[in-house]
């Protein structure tokens, strides 16, 4: 099994109300990839950080196989919500993959 693990910051600029809307599409949208796609055993977005956290939002995922990871980069319905949801709206990504 392989975790996945991302943590974003969002864009200056974006209002409160805006920030908001942004953290639920991007829930809903890469946990609405539950099911979709081969070897994604799990998939949660956290995005309702405490006030001590440099992040905005957490994408905790787990994989079959590094291969299934490799896959999910690629598919076209992550690509979909990563460019339509995720990339226009965040500035910085952090990610760690380890075995779990």
């Amino acid at each position: 099994m392989v975790r996945h693990v991302i943590l974003w910051q969002l864009k200056d600029g974006l209002s409160a109300e805006e920030k908001e809307t942004v953290k639920k599409g991007i829930k809903e949208g890469l946990e609405g990839l539950k099911g979709k796609i081969e070897g994604l055993a799990e998939i949660k977005v956290n995005a309702v950080p405490l006030p001590s956290s440099n992040a905005d939002v957490m994408l905790d995922s787990l994989f079959d196989s590094a291969d299934a990871l490799k896959n999910y980069a690629t598919h076209p319905a992550h690509v979909a919500v990563a460019d339509g949801k995720v990339r226009p709206y965040t500035k910085s990504r952090t990610c760690m993959d380890f075995e779990a």
